[in-house]
């Protein structure tokens, strides 16, 4: 595709970059991106995916907008509040970057639709805020063959992780599945700090952006975990489970299930989770 020079001008500090350029530009603008959660995490990844020129994003959100959600879903804003999620997330894009295109799916993700939504795209970022939705999101992509890019705030911690299915580890490799409903707290139980849901959704949109363009090291096989508190980052290796039910040589999970839904519930800090 050629770019006007309107979009030359948008993109250039892209294709001044020697690891991008005009041909990494067009990958980014043929690119399909899809948010599954336009909330806190995916609020800052639609925006920096928008500004960069991915040709098409896909939203999916069933939700309206909530007074509550404007501390951290900053897509949003306060003339939004009772508005469809989706809709006003389209409406803040097309207003930042009108070459991108939004698909808005206007439902919850289930295992019946799952698969369908899912392969149409070439990276899924996981902005929901349950373990059942992370779980089911994790084997659809597995199933579908699509790069994830897992991301999860609570409190005053992040955590964000790349799995490329038949590449790494999965996230049932290392969390196997969801806890009992009520064991892990939410947040509005619990709280988060806004500004973490920025910094996390960012890292995904990098996390993205870098699987479309197939440049550095994309964060498969590690957790990257963030304290706010301390401004602190911490890495922790993981490795494929022979054993997962899903990505194992012998695989006992062969289809999508629904996982029974708890509210808000996002991963512990690392010593309160069993690894690999």
């Amino acid at each position: 595709m050629d770019f006007t020079d309107e979009q030359i001008t948008r993109y250039s500090r892209h294709i001044l970059l020697p690891e991008v350029g005009g041909k990494g530009q067009q990958k980014i603008s043929r690119s399909r991106i899809l948010i599954i959660g336009a909330g806190g995490l995916g609020s800052p990844a639609a925006l920096y995916l928008a500004a960069a020129g991915v040709g098409t994003l896909g939203l999916i959100d069933h939700d309206v907008v909530d007074l509550s959600n404007l501390q951290r879903q900053v897509i949003h804003h306060t003339p939004d509040i009772g508005r469809l999620k989706v809709l006003s997330a389209q409406a803040k894009i097309q207003a930042l970057n009108p070459d991108v295109a939004v698909v808005m799916h206007e439902k919850s993700l289930n295992a019946a639709n799952a698969l369908e939504l899912i392969r149409g795209y070439d990276v899924v970022i996981d902005g929901v805020d349950n373990f059942p939705a992370k779980f089911l999101i994790n084997d659809a992509c597995y199933f579908a063959g699509k790069p994830l890019v897992h991301g999860g705030i609570l409190r005053f911690e992040g955590r964000v992780t790349t799995i490329v299915p038949g590449q790494s580890a999965c996230y049932r490799c290392v969390f196997r599945q969801p806890p009992p409903p009520g064991l892990v707290a939410s947040c509005q139980e619990a709280g988060v700090l806004g500004v973490l849901a920025g910094i996390i959704g960012t890292l995904q949109a990098s996390e993205a952006l870098k699987l479309i363009l197939g440049i550095g090291r994309p964060l498969t096989d590690r957790l990257l975990d963030f304290d706010a508190r301390n401004s602190s980052f911490r890495e922790i290796a993981v490795r494929r489970n022979p054993r997962c039910a899903l990505c194992g040589p012998s695989p006992t999970i062969t289809t999508l299930i629904d996982h029974e839904q708890a509210v808000c519930q996002v991963p512990l800090p690392t010593s309160a989770l069993r690894i690999g």
